[in-house]
């Protein structure tokens, strides 16, 4: 979720196509946010991806900064509204708000304090800053791995199969000079300052005959080896000549392979491999070696920088950033010539630069209005697989299936429709709120019933007929593949599509075969992925498949309100069995203790619900009413013990964090030399003693981004008043529509509630799939020559 300062949030937005959508654990800044140079991160929830983050996506703050790296006399020259340690492109990190959390004595029980009256409170921010250094590769880590060679594997495939596509043709002018630029680079001439890809290749056609067998995928691959002890020796003596904290050793030899102590001598900028470590640390660790040659225009710096800011832009869900953000960017930094830095980076192709048409074709002999984007190769070669592989589906469909039957006896008429959708396409979207995942299901169902294989795949953990889509990817779980490296099955069903990243979104569709049947259904108001992308909205957008929209509201004062949110509105819901209560607070203090009332005895005593089924949902886990405020006063009164399994006691609720993005929720049941024993579902899962600290956490209290894809019969909101700017209609959707029967909201602030409902939208991410699908169906829509 992104936290922006409402002085300049309209500039910014206006200016900053790179502005985050959503942290998909907490409030945090746009890292490439070049627009707003002094905008506000929160110290809580803010930074790179860290390992010590259980929660998922974006991880807690700079561990360096606890080790002591510091800027030197030059590691960051001075730029105007840009921070020292613990910095953001956006801004210096401010510190997050630390009111105490007491408890407030005489509060009234929730379900019978006032009823709704459409006003609401703010979110708290995230959680302080917590050590990311250590740590070996998860088992997300090693999946990516992964699917990092069945792209490379799918890029042959596509080179042994299509041939290149002249692009250009038409193109006069500037757009025509950065063509030939990029045809230059290929030839090995200096390049220009901003380059075009290829045009897309059209899709694939259906043929009577069966395509040439493809190579069985690669299992999933081992997490490479611990960097030796030598290669952590010669890394520690580096850090030690440059002041760094010898802790940071074990970190960068993961990172950099068992040459880092030479790479970092040569180039002591890539210290900034290291998720936790900030520019203007490894600005202070350079100035040891190079002294006045650690200054901003030094090459090594700039070539480390590119890639740290669209590696940081991925983090906020961005497959690629617009130039002149990048560039604008790179001036932040004190990079005396931005553009001339980023035309150096694409000539040693350390990033990629592809072009996006602006508006409808011209005609022949005008200039086609383009908007050049700059990337890393591992989004980008996701992203035109996933477009090359939702095209091939729909391509390939190989013609209706007599589903009329299955149709006619569908309980509802939008489960019909969705039916008779996918009896004659490959690639169908289906969209709708809580009540709609439904119809999907109807649809496996009767698919089945016609003799099918069938999966349904899902963001979290579901009903006994889905699987998780990591589990279906990792082959834990689902039907498994064929020789040819393809899922056995002739329909896949995507629960939660806007779940879906990139990454993973292309490595599920490449496992679809040919001919086979794809449905992705999800609710497009939801929070988006914690991954780079937005998967599901781009493809809304191209318009390239049919379109189901399910009629079916969800029931009842819940269903109501959310709906409502959804469409900008907070309305006032009749809730006279007090579905829906509001619960007025006047600090965080305060909402602690009403949130622990409420879950331990107003709603058991009002609805009997038991209290391990209420789930509390607040924005950020720092803060005075953040989860971990929440879950360590919930612990005390519903299981309280000593904590004596690292901070963990047998019965405690808690969320495993495996991988960025999934939080499962498990609880405790014992411990030893192995690690932490969880029960998950039913399924005894170990978790490794050093993997604890970054990957459990406790669950009473959870953030609404770990919630998605979730419900419960009962969900206590908290929106303590120090959060304000934490607040988007997206987060307010998802939060409350994670509620069956009863909802608490716990509001501490005014208007800010009904405010964000209306007026804070997510922010854009900049991504190329849109454009790559409309350009793919357009190719495959001209007359063949």
């Amino acid at each position: 979720m992104s936290t922006d300062r409402q002085a300049e949030a309209a500039t910014a937005d206006a200016e900053d196509p790179a502005g985050s959508q959503a942290d998909p654990d907490g409030p945090e800044t746009d890292p490439a946010d070049a627009a707003d140079p002094d905008g506000a991160q929160p110290a809580d929830e803010a930074g790179t991806a860290d390992t010590a983050d259980p929660d998922g996506a974006q991880p807690e703050a700079h561990a360096a900064d606890a080790d002591g790296l510091g800027g030197g006399p030059g590691a960051e020259p001075t730029v105007s509204g840009r921070g020292g340690v613990g910095e953001s492109p956006a801004g210096p990190t401010p510190e997050a708000s630390t009111t105490d959390a007491g408890d407030s004595a005489g509060a009234q029980d929730g379900p019978e304090a006032e009823p709704a009256t459409g006003e609401g409170a703010e979110p708290a921010t995230g959680e302080g800053a917590e050590h990311a250094a250590g740590g070996g590769l998860s088992e997300a880590q090693a999946e990516l791995a992964a699917q990092k060679i069945e792209r490379e594997r799918i890029a042959g495939r596509k080179a042994e199969r299509e041939g290149p596509v002249e692009a250009g043709a038409k193109l006069s002018g500037k757009a025509a000079d950065l063509l030939a630029a990029v045809r230059a680079v290929e030839s090995g001439a200096k390049p220009s300052a901003a380059y075009f890809d290829d045009a897309p290749a059209a899709p694939r056609k259906a043929a009577p005959a069966p395509p040439a067998p493809r190579p069985a995928a690669p299992a999933p691959a081992a997490a490479p080896a611990a960097p030796s002890a030598d290669a952590v020796d010669g890394v520690r003596a580096v850090l030690a000549r440059g002041g760094a904290p010898e802790s940071l050793a074990g970190p960068v030899a993961a990172a950099l392979g068992d040459g880092a102590a030479q790479e970092l001598s040569e180039n002591p900028w890539r210290l900034l491999a290291v998720p936790a470590v900030r520019p203007a640390q490894a600005g202070g660790f350079a100035w040891a070696p190079l002294g006045a040659g650690a200054g901003p225009g030094d090459e090594r710096r700039t070539a480390v920088l590119v890639g740290w800011l669209l590696a940081q832009a991925g983090l906020k869900g961005h497959t690629a950033l617009e130039a002149a953000v990048l560039e604008k960017a790179l001036a932040q930094y004190g990079v005396p010539d931005p553009a001339e830095a980023l035309e150096q980076s694409i000539a040693e192709a350390s990033v990629l630069v592809f072009h996006e048409p602006l508006g409808p074709p011209v005609e022949e002999g005008e200039e086609q209005p383009v908007r050049i984007l700059v990337g890393l190769e591992g989004a980008a070669m996701a992203e035109e697989s996933l477009a090359d592989g939702l095209a091939r589906l729909a391509g390939t469909f190989g013609g209706p299936a007599d589903w009329e039957q299955a149709a006619a006896a569908a309980p509802d008429r939008s489960s019909a429709e969705l039916i008779r959708a996918v009896a004659g396409h490959g690639l169908v979207t289906h969209t709708g709120g809580e009540a709609a995942r439904a119809e999907p299901l109807a649809l496996a169902a009767a698919a089945r019933e016609l003799g099918l294989r069938v999966c349904v795949a899902a963001h979290a953990p579901g009903g006994a007929d889905s699987v998780t889509v990591a589990e279906l990817l990792s082959g834990q779980e689902g039907p498994g593949r064929d020789a040819d490296g393809q899922f056995a099955l002739d329909l896949l069903v995507v629960l939660d599509a806007p779940q879906l990243d990139v990454e993973s979104a292309a490595a599920l569709v490449e496992g679809v075969a040919d001919g086979a049947r794809l449905v992705l259904s999800g609710d497009p108001a939801v929070l988006g992925s914690a991954g780079a992308g937005r998967v599901f909205a781009d493809v809304l957008a191209a318009r390239t498949c049919p379109q189901l929209v399910s009629r079916t509201p969800d029931p009842g004062p819940v269903g109501e309100l959310v709906s409502g949110v959804g469409i900008g509105e907070l309305n006032q819901v009749d809730a006279p069995g007090k579905e829906v209560v509001i619960v007025p607070v006047q600090d965080a203090g305060e909402a602690v203790h009403r949130a622990v009332q409420l879950v331990a005895e107003s709603v058991p005593r009002a609805f009997g619900i038991p209290a391990d089924s209420v789930q509390v949902i607040t924005p950020g886990h720092g803060g005075s009413a953040g989860t971990r405020a929440l879950n360590a006063a919930l612990k005390e009164r519903l299981n309280p013990g000593p904590g004596r399994f690292g901070g963990f006691d047998p019965g405690d609720r808690v969320v495993h964090v495996p991988s960025p993005g999934r939080a499962l929720p498990a609880r405790v049941v014992s411990a030893d030399a192995e690690g932490l024993h969880l029960d998950r579902a039913g399924v005894r899962i170990v978790v490794p003693k050093d993997l604890v600290e970054s990957q459990v956490r406790h669950g009473w209290a959870i953030t609404a981004h770990q919630a998605v894809g979730a419900r419960w019969p009962a969900v206590v909101v908290v929106l303590p008043g120090d959060a304000a700017q934490a607040l988007s209609r997206d987060w307010v959707y998802t939060a409350f529509g994670r509620a069956e029967r009863h909802l608490s909201v716990v509001h501490g602030v005014d208007q800010a509630l009904p405010r964000a409902v209306a007026e804070v939208l997510p922010k854009p991410r900049t991504t190329r799939l849109t454009g790559l699908l409309k350009a793919l169906a357009a190719a495959g829509e001209q007359p063949e020559q």
